[in-house]
């Protein structure tokens, strides 16, 4: 891939249009998942170091999945051949086809050299079912995307089939009407890992409702997922009504990671219209960004977006009631489909006001507090994906397409009882 153009911490940027700035900061943020791909899988990295490097055989699941949908719109916009892209999924799917699984469920991280767990306790946590749903959505763009090609891509496709019929969905609900996070058959971490609530985990039902070999049944996300303290909500905040989710809405990435494939527009079921969900749950975090209670410095119209990132302090899930000052490019950038006049403004003001300082190698930093005059170093995969997907769903609806285009996406959904009409192009 060629070196990107940009401007250097030194000096601002001169002013181009609002489409050829869209196009740059997605081709930039595409480097992490290509130039910092792991060089034995060629799956994503965690995390960056302030120099380009960092945890480099820390492998996040989720956030390589995200990857893959970036992989499918560089070869769309050209920044990539086919037979470049085709040869790192393949790499790709060889490696995780030998690497460490729970009925087909892949752990959150993977070691990179040995593609052993590497847990987040003491023992192995096990399969997380989420973070493999993260993959699958990935994954089933791609098989859509390169379904139609040449050997190469139809035994690309066969591969990424095999390994989508594998993950056993319904293990994950032990006999329950829930899904649960984690389960490794040696040891059982259980009850407060129950996925419930709106959060970030809506893909995980549907894709496990999907499954053509191990599907859940309707009870589960009716009991389970839609039965969750955190669930309904139907209050107003900053005078915008929010249908489902925690007060304020929570981190702001409940409306991206999802929604990366799954098209919200003109999706329902009898819990909500998702399109609006979204949308307002981002107006909210827009709205409480400009109101700024707390006085933080930089925040306003053109400087928004709260969402869990790294911190001054530390990693933390901030959301409009747990904000410390930090703002996180990734939450505007990502809401571009939500709130194209505000993600532009917000993007303007990232790259040509405050770019010679938060701008970088693999786009913008993760995160920043005016307050504090802190300034992430490092980028993180999870954070840097739904900004090259989101934006592309923006400006040409490519990944929800892709996903919905699926036969057993398409018999999931009425299986858990949604409606979908199609956006007309």
């Amino acid at each position: 891939m060629n070196e990107m153009t940009g401007h250097s911490r030194l000096g601002k940027p001169e002013r181009i249009g609002d489409d050829a700035l869209l196009e740059l900061v997605q081709r930039q943020t595409f480097r992490f998942f290509w130039d910092f791909g792991h060089p034995k899988s060629g799956m994503a990295r965690d995390r960056s170091g302030p120099d380009g490097g960092g945890s480099s055989d820390l492998l996040a699941v989720g956030g390589t999945g995200f990857g893959v949908m970036a992989i499918i719109v560089a070869v769309e916009r050209g920044w990539i051949s086919r037979a470049e892209a085709v040869g790192r999924l393949t790499g790709m799917l060889g490696y995780l086809a030998a690497a460490e699984q729970y009925n087909g469920v892949f752990p959150h991280y993977l070691d990179g050299p040995t593609g052993k767990e590497v847990s987040f306790w003491a023992d192995n946590a096990g399969g997380d079912i989420v973070e493999t749903s993260y993959l699958a959505q990935g994954l089933l763009c791609a098989r859509q995307y390169f379904c139609a090609g040449d050997p190469k891509e139809k035994a690309l496709c066969a591969a990424i089939d095999g390994l989508w019929r594998k993950v056993n969905w319904n293990w994950h609900t032990k006999g329950a009407d829930v899904l649960f996070w984690h389960r490794n058959e040696r040891i059982e971490k259980e009850n407060h890992h129950r996925i419930e609530g709106w959060n970030e985990c809506l893909i995980t039902y549907v894709l496990a409702a999907s499954s053509p070999t191990y599907p859940i049944g309707a009870s589960v996300y009716h009991e389970g997922w839609a039965k969750g303290a955190q669930f309904k909500n139907g209050k107003e905040y900053y005078g915008i009504t929010l249908p489902l989710g925690p007060d304020f809405g929570g981190p702001l990435f409940f409306a991206h990671y999802s929604f990366m494939g799954l098209d919200p527009r003109g999706l329902n079921d009898r819990y909500a219209d998702y399109w609006e969900q979204n949308r307002n749950h981002t107006l909210i975090n827009y709205a409480h960004s400009v109101q700024n209670p707390h006085h933080y410095l930089g925040y306003g119209q053109d400087c928004w977006g709260i969402t869990a990132s790294d911190g001054d302090k530390c990693y933390f899930p901030h959301a409009p009631d747990q904000d410390r000052g930090v703002i996180a490019p990734t939450a505007a950038l990502s809401s571009m489909p939500y709130t194209p006049d505000e993600s532009m403004k917000a993007l303007r003001h990232f790259y040509y006001d405050l770019g010679p300082g938060i701008w970088g190698q693999y786009g913008f930093a993760d995160a920043f507090n005016e307050t504090t005059g802190w300034v992430a170093s490092d980028n993180l995969a999870i954070d840097e994906g739904p900004i090259i997907v989101m934006i592309e769903n923006y400006r040409t609806g490519l990944l929800w397409r892709l996903f919905m285009s699926c036969p057993e996406v398409q018999d999931g959904l009425r299986v858990l009882g949604f409606e979908y009409r199609p956006a007309v192009a």
